[in-house]
């Protein structure tokens, strides 16, 4: 292909970048010093967060690398609502899993190298810096990075890891966040960028885990559940995202909308750390009713209003399929709970945007926490598949041995995973749901077990305690160890 060159855009004594152009499309080309292998990795596994690579030509001494130009904005140069902030964070987590899972660190994250495109998704830039973990090694050859950003080991006093990237992706994050989502998730940014690396986050997943928590109720990975969505964001022609999360800065322009009825008998269940409220079916979009949750702690039983803005942690809660039509709705906030105090939450029931507006916020009762040092629970013990016939129809159950260890209203978070390691879906159960449709463990729906000569699955338990005051969750290390993986289950082809 022939390009022509348009600009000189920077000029440093280990890089030259130009603008350039080739049949009226515009492209970066970088000419850099050294060998720079982390291109030629990223040529051959594109994603869309990440600028797409048109060439990549390594020699002794250089890299030379032309990649798509992006037309956007720094993120740094944009005032993030709270909405976008969430959105934006996603995204970056998302980009940075797939980047460690191909074993590659970037070592530059900072605000002036994540851009905003024309679509209002995050695209991360600049990979000059990056660099592939070397066993054996005890520091990195070349200490490079942005002082502000860059963590104590990427100066040479260690060999950096993913864990280089998340105290960066840290403090970018604190710096993009408005301010009442900066004095929510102050905690998240302080562990991701504490001094030792060992007591940050080990992984992006568990970053992203502490950020957007896994909901109760709600059936991961499920094709057929999302395709009233889909249907729906096609007919109102919203701007779909092309990897996930929701688009940025879509307008309502529907005028007028029905005020949804405030969700009623909004309590806590006793001292589960559960929060409960009746159901609001009108809510939610397609076969999911929506409503969101802001948990508030106080040093007092002094109850929030239900429009105080100083809560520390908010979610979305969403339930769909058998779920939808149940008449009371509950959130375990049990994982969330860190200091002892006491608790409230409001509830507001989350309309389309098309017909209904959301609910106004509603109050709590108060629970009390005094677990801040309860012990765990004992973890699931005895994992094994369970095959049940029922009317010439084959069910599988993940089930575990000491079920009797459990109270009734702990809950259970089974992930299953196929014979690449890939993540297939998940179901949450309680122990009630167990014992009334579970055969003593929790299924997995028969769409997603699909057979082929090495098709093969296995699981993993982890339980959420109901009696936070007493135990606290049992929870898995990430990564996963092979010890906390059930069987295989082989499901080769029927005959």
């Amino acid at each position: 292909m022939q390009y022509e060159t348009l600009e000189l855009l920077k000029q440093s004594k280990k890089s030259t970048v130009y603008l350039i152009c080739s049949k009226g499309k515009k492209y970066i080309r970088k000419e850099l010093t050294g060998k720079h292998s982390v291109y030629e990795i990223l040529m051959n596994n594109p994603h869309p967060g990440l600028p797409a690579l048109q060439e990549v030509v390594i020699s002794e001494d250089s890299t030379a690398v032309i990649e798509e130009y992006i037309d956007g904005r720094s993120i740094g140069a944009v005032n993030l609502s709270e909405k976008q902030f969430r959105q934006v964070s996603r995204e970056l987590c998302s980009v940075l899993e797939f980047l460690h899972g191909k074993g590659i660190i970037h070592r530059d994250i900072k605000p002036s190298n994540i851009l905003l495109d024309g679509d209002g998704h995050v695209r991360l830039i600049d990979f000059d810096a990056a660099r592939i973990p070397r066993e054996g090694t005890e520091q990195d050859t070349s200490l490079l990075g942005t002082r502000g950003f860059a963590p104590p080991e990427q100066y040479g006093f260690a060999q950096t890891d993913e864990r280089a990237d998340i105290y960066a992706l840290g403090i970018t994050l604190e710096q993009l966040a408005p301010e009442k989502a900066r004095n929510r998730y102050k905690k998240i940014f302080r562990k991701c960028t504490n001094l030792d690396p060992d007591k940050r986050y080990q992984s992006v997943n568990q970053l992203r885990q502490a950020l957007f928590p896994a909901r109760r109720n709600l059936l991961l990975g499920c094709a057929a559940a999302c395709l009233p969505v889909l249907a729906f964001l096609c007919l109102w022609k919203l701007p779909a995202p092309p990897w996930g999360g929701e688009p940025l800065d879509t307008e309502n322009a529907a005028g007028s909308l029905t005020v949804l009825p405030v969700p009623e008998n909004v309590h806590w269940d006793k001292d589960t750390g559960i929060a409960a409220w009746n159901n609001v079916l009108e809510s939610g979009v397609g076969d999911e009713v929506h409503f969101r949750l802001r948990l508030y702690r106080r040093d007092t039983a002094t109850a929030p209003d239900p429009e105080d803005d100083d809560w520390y942690y908010d979610l979305m809660s969403r339930a769909g399929g058998s779920f939808r039509n149940q008449d009371v709705m509950d959130y375990s906030f049990e994982t969330v709970l860190e200091e002892n105090g006491f608790y409230y939450f409001t509830v507001s029931a989350v309309g389309d945007g098309i017909q209904y507006a959301d609910s106004p916020y509603v109050v709590s009762d108060v629970f009390e926490y005094t677990g801040e040092s309860a012990p765990p629970l004992p973890a699931p013990q005895g994992l094994a598949w369970r095959l049940v016939e029922e009317n010439n129809t084959r069910r599988y159950y993940a089930t575990w041995s000491n079920l009797d260890d459990y109270a009734d209203q702990d809950i259970f978070n089974v992930t299953f995973y196929d014979q690449t390691g890939a993540y297939v879906m998940n179901n949450t159960w309680d122990m009630e749901q167990i014992r009334n449709k579970g055969y003593g463990g929790i299924s997995i729906p028969a769409q997603f077990l699909v057979s082929g000569p090495d098709s093969a699955y296995r699981f993993t338990v982890q339980v959420y305690s109901s009696r936070p005051n007493e135990y606290s969750s049992s929870l898995m290390p990430d990564p996963v160890p092979e010890e906390y993986f059930s069987p295989w289950l082989p499901f080769g082809p029927k005959e």
